[in-house]
């Protein structure tokens, strides 16, 4: 099977985008794994899949799959990185689509200036729609994680995040929580794990190690749950710059029933075509 792809990335953190509308896309796990391999495959964080759309006023159907080939619900660079592949690829003239996820609808947007702004919905903080072990909703949970308590704030973006806050993301031992955290007990569905960096009441530092891939270079669903979860306990004001290791992205968020907007960019690498 020969399967036509782009390699796009939104601040580094990067994607093979596979068009499921112009030509047949069946792939098992195994062949996920292979295409986002950096050695024998294209290499990326994760892998989209343009579909169409499965239900009336909706423009396309979007999938995600990790590098560990298992399908996810959310990925915010990966938003940005589906509208500007629809748009240059034809498959669509709106500078404006309503797309399909696992999660609800999103509704990202091509900017004049290049940029793509995302509305991602309203944040969810309830356990059970994380989901998370824990039997109310509060602000702030202690985690158990290396015999250590961790401050955690537990937000989902459409898919799960536990952010802390940390006194510097570049001495921070992220590649020692990342795992324990992403697999702990209290997470059935795993988590991806934010490690935040107060700049200003305006600006943050953030790594994130995300669930199935690792640590990445940015995370756009991460970055809204790290903005919100600095605004919900009081440290943050809208809008937020989120400084990640490939680049800035703006989060703003009016709030409780508020939708979270995430404005950044995305930047297609090279087109190919690979054969499984």
């Amino acid at each position: 099977m020969k399967l036509k792809f782009s390699k796009m990335h939104g601040l580094g953190n990067d994607f093979v985008v596979l068009d499921g509308v112009r030509q047949q896309v069946s792939l098992s796990p195994e062949q996920l794994v292979y295409l986002a391999d950096r050695h024998f495959g294209v290499g990326c964080d994760q892998i989209l899949l343009v579909e169409k759309a499965g239900q009336p006023g909706i423009d396309f159907r979007y999938r995600i799959f990790n590098a560990d080939g298992g399908e996810v619900e959310q990925c915010g660079n990966g938003a940005r990185c589906f509208v500007r592949f629809v748009h240059d690829q034809g498959l669509t003239d709106k500078r404006q689509i309503r797309v399909e996820t696992l999660r609800g609808t999103i509704e990202p947007r091509l900017e004049a200036d290049g940029n793509v702004t995302v509305d991602m919905g309203e944040p969810r903080f309830l356990p059970a729609e994380i989901p998370f072990m824990a039997d109310e909703d509060v602000i702030i949970h202690l985690l158990d994680v290396a015999d250590e308590t961790l401050e955690t704030s537990v937000v989902s973006m459409g898919n799960p995040h536990a952010v802390q806050v940390v006194d510097s993301v570049d001495t921070h031992p992220v590649g020692e929580h990342g795992p324990l955290i992403e697999r702990h007990e209290r997470f059935p569905q795993r988590v991806n794990a934010g490690f935040m960096q107060i700049i200003d009441r305006h600006s943050i530092k953030l790594r994130v190690y995300e669930r199935g891939s690792g640590e990445t270079m940015a995370c756009g669903t991460g970055a809204c749950a790290a903005a919100v979860a600095g605004i919900r306990r009081g440290l943050l004001d809208s809008p937020v710059r989120v400084t990640t290791r490939g680049g800035d992205l703006s989060i703003a968020w009016g709030g409780p029933g508020r939708p979270v907007l995430m404005t950044g960019p995305a930047v297609t690498v090279f087109s190919g075509e690979i054969e499984l």
